[in-house]
């Protein structure tokens, strides 16, 4: 540090510091939200100390200075995290008979209270839905008020809630449907879903999951004050701990399925989070396994947040995964991944 400029000394510090922020957003996701509240709210912002870091690491490689290790390390303890957050290159496997076709997506009651301007989303949720043609079809925020039908789906499994205005989990299958139920979620209008699919002689269960909302609208415009961003974590934090209580109630149901599993839909949480780790177990995350890019899944401006997922078991091999941001006629973009069952 002596052979260093004034300014690199000050950039140096600022490694420094971003460094040990990001080791200890690598330890969040082991922090149960109802015990630090507040500090589980910082997994969503590891990503950004991720990309730091990744300039630090470019800037000191101009230089060709031997500080370069700092940010080259901390970037190599996280590569898991890393991979999580952006990866580089997919894969798209030949296809074979035995793969099958799941879509994952929160539809938001097929623009019922008109947040997008346009009349057609649902007939154009219904065509895509048709062009892809998905032998599983799982969808958070379905709306019975829609008069849409998926006729091509002879099993279906669908559990709303409310009075005037209900909404809830969906599954349609191909496959036969042997066996479904609910995880119902305690004080909350979130819930899960599931269903027992007889794929030839396999049986699959399907979890479509929701959980409690962070309530952060995807086209934020107004000035956030401090007194706003207090109010803004709170919420978070407050959100982060029903989360925990949900994801519980969801691990503990898994625990009873002696089958393979596939967990997918939208978990409202990073995949830094406390609440990821606990839902996905030993699962796969098929965005990791397969995906590219960021991953993106929810159409917020500022940040490319991937709060939408699909989790499959051991058995299952994923064959290609795609977001489709380019599909935006909700707040959540859908998600199609191609599986297989290994035998």
């Amino acid at each position: 540090m002596k052979n260093l400029s004034w300014f690199n000394k000050i950039v140096f510090v600022g490694n420094i510091f971003v460094g040990i922020l990001t080791i200890a957003g690598y330890f969040l996701s082991f922090l149960a939200p109802k015990i630090f509240p507040l500090l589980s709210v910082f997994t969503l912002f590891l990503p950004s100390f991720l990309i730091v870091n990744l300039f630090f690491l470019l800037y000191w490689a101009i230089q060709f200075k031997k500080q370069i290790w700092l940010p080259l390390l901390i970037l190599a303890i996280g590569i898991s995290n890393i991979n999580k957050f952006y990866k580089f290159s997919g894969i798209d496997e030949e296809k074979a008979k035995s793969d099958f076709v799941l879509m994952t997506y929160n539809v938001r009651l097929f623009n019922l209270f008109n947040w997008i301007a346009d009349e057609e989303v649902p007939d154009k949720i219904k065509e895509f839905v048709d062009l892809h043609d998905p032998d599983v079809l799982c969808l958070q925020e379905y709306s019975k008020n829609t008069k849409l039908k998926f006729k091509q789906y002879p099993y279906q499994h669908i559990i709303s809630h409310g009075s005037k205005i209900q909404t809830g989990q969906a599954i349609f299958s191909k496959f036969r449907i042997i066996d479904k139920g609910e995880i119902k979620l305690p004080n909350s209008n979130n819930n899960v879903v599931y269903a027992d699919i007889l794929k030839e002689e396999d049986t699959i269960r399907i979890y479509s999951i929701h959980l409690q909302s962070i309530s952060i609208s995807p086209d934020i415009h107004e000035k956030i004050d401090e007194t706003k961003s207090r109010k803004i974590f709170n919420r978070i934090s407050k959100a982060f701990k029903e989360q925990q209580l949900q994801s519980e109630l969801i691990q503990s149901h898994m625990n009873d399925a002696s089958f393979p599993k596939i967990v997918c839909g939208d978990m409202n949480n990073s995949a830094f989070s406390y609440v990821y780790r606990n839902i996905r177990g030993n699962l796969k995350d098929a965005f990791v396994e397969a995906g590219k890019g960021f991953g993106k899944s929810y159409d917020f401006a500022y940040y490319p947040m991937r709060i939408d997922y699909v989790f499959v078991d051991e058995q299952i091999h994923v064959k290609s995964f795609v977001t489709h941001s380019d599909f935006i006629n909700s707040d959540h973009f859908p998600i199609i991944t191609r599986l297989t069952l290994n035998k």
